[in-house]
C-alpha cells in the first residue's frame, strides 16, 4: 500500500488572508502537512481560502482538519472559504454537511473577495 502524497503552497494576500494552494491526497497520512498548513505561528489564521483545485481525494481525516481550521476561524472572528473544490471533494464536504457551514466558492478571485451582507 503506497502512501497518500500532498504537496502544499500557501501565501498571505495583502489584505491579510491566508491562502493555501492543496495538490494531491488528503487522508491519515496527509493531514499533520494539512494541517500545518493552515496554522499560522500563532495559531490558526483569521482568515483562509484554502485552494482545492488540484486534490483528487479527501477522507474523514480532512474533514476533521476543515472543522478544527473553521471554527479556530470563527473564534477569532474570521472566516474560512474552499476554492475550486471538485466534485468528488464536494461530494464528501455535501454528506456530513460541512458545506453548509463553510462556503464553497468555484473560483478563487470569488473566494477572495469581500462579502457584503444581504
Amino acid at each position: 500500500m503506497s502512501q497518500a502524497q500532498l504537496t502544499v503552497s500557501h501565501h498571505m494576500t495583502a489584505d491579510g488572508v491566508h491562502v493555501v494552494v492543496l495538490t494531491g491526497e488528503i487522508d491519515h497520512t496527509t493531514t499533520d502537512l494539512f494541517r500545518q498548513a493552515l496554522t499560522a505561528q500563532d495559531g490558526f489564521p483569521p482568515y483562509t481560502v484554502i485552494d482545492f483545485r488540484a486534490v483528487t481525494f479527501m477522507d474523514s481525516s480532512g474533514i476533521n482538519v476543515l472543522v478544527t481550521a473553521n471554527n479556530a476561524a470563527r473564534a477569532r472572528d474570521g472566516w474560512l472559504r474552499l476554492a475550486h473544490t471538485p466534485q468528488p471533494v464536494a461530494e464528501v464536504l455535501h454528506i456530513v454537511g460541512l458545506d453548509d457551514l463553510i462556503p464553497l466558492y468555484p473560483t478563487l478571485d470569488e473566494a477572495l473577495a469581500p462579502q457584503t451582507a444581504a
